[in-house]
């Protein structure tokens, strides 16, 4: 389980699968100087709601993985994750969707 911290205070911890897709996003939103919401729901265990952070170029963001191997990407989870961060309402994690067999990533999907 990875963590997103912003600005040094705000956490929250996420699957390093996610992590890894979230920050994929993140980074080119940023890299373009597109500022934005991220929003995401709190666990019980913190009292729950919901958290939203606007993202701008300045922004502090640290991305803490707990394994050391970069998960694969799925590029129909980036974006859908990039859809999301383009809306009125900004990023938000959505559920990955399955790849389809020409973005799996192998070779022969890509000849």
């Amino acid at each position: 389980m990875g963590k997103f911290i912003y600005e040094g205070g705000v956490k929250v911890e996420i699957e390093d699968r996610a992590l890894t897709h979230l920050q994929l996003v993140i980074s080119a939103k940023l890299r373009r100087g597109e500022p934005f919401a991220f929003s995401w729901r709190e666990d019980p265990s913190v009292g729950g709601g919901r958290t939203t952070v606007w993202v701008h170029p300045g922004s502090s963001i640290v991305y803490k993985y707990y394994g050391g191997r970069q998960p694969s990407v799925n590029r129909a989870w980036v974006d859908a994750l990039a859809f999301t961060a383009n809306a009125p309402t900004g990023l938000y994690l959505v559920p990955e969707p399955a790849e389809s067999a020409d973005e799996s990533g192998s070779p022969e999907a890509h000849a």
